[in-house]
């Protein structure tokens, strides 16, 4: 549906790979705040249905995506940190818009962006990843982000012109490409 404008180098990878059990407690909390985005996006439009349909599907996807990973962290003998703020999603925030509808189109546009990076990162780690369960995980998670992606751009699509989240998406993207560049590589999503 759309391409991202910065491609992370296969070198955060080796970062990532390089601090695995670091990576997979961050992977945690952000598949729980995915799960909490997606609720808090059914109590602030509860009058669009689509959207409440879309987001308790994928509240309770990314959910199980936080029990596996989880599970993940067990089985290395870790343990759950507490959350750190993300500097990506931090600054990737600053874009939206003040207004009730373009500030509604510019949380499901950067919401799929953020999915769209996701699967991108996923699949560099399950690249890099050697054969076995970890890998398809990997794998796994990375086609469930490349249909979230397109999720939050349909439902866009949904409640606005086509042309105007065209737009706003190409900005966004370009936006999005900047600050990836500009932050340094960890074991970390973003």
């Amino acid at each position: 549906m759309f391409e991202l404008k910065y491609q992370t180098p296969k070198a955060w990878a080796d970062v990532v790979l390089n601090d695995f059990d670091a990576f997979l407690t961050d992977h945690a909390a952000a598949e729980k705040k995915a799960s909490g985005m997606a609720m808090s996006m059914i109590s602030h439009y509860p009058d669009r249905k689509s959207v409440v349909k879309a987001m308790a599907d994928l509240a309770i996807e990314e959910l199980i995506h936080f029990k596996q990973v989880l599970k993940l962290i067990n089985a290395r003998g870790g343990q759950l940190g507490a959350d750190e703020k993300d500097p990506y999603i931090n600054q990737i925030r600053k874009v939206f818009r003040n207004g009730s509808d373009v500030f509604f189109m510019d949380r499901l546009i950067v919401a799929g962006v953020i999915e769209a990076r996701g699967h991108e990162r996923f699949s560099l780690i399950a690249q890099a990843l050697p054969e076995g369960k970890d890998k398809e995980f990997y794998q796994s998670i990375a086609k469930s982000e490349e249909k979230h992606k397109n999720l939050f751009i349909e439902l866009a699509y949904e409640y606005f012109p086509q042309a105007e989240v065209n737009q706003r998406l190409e900005e966004i993207l370009n936006i999005e490409a900047d600050i990836c560049a500009a932050l340094p590589f960890r074991a970390a999503l973003h």
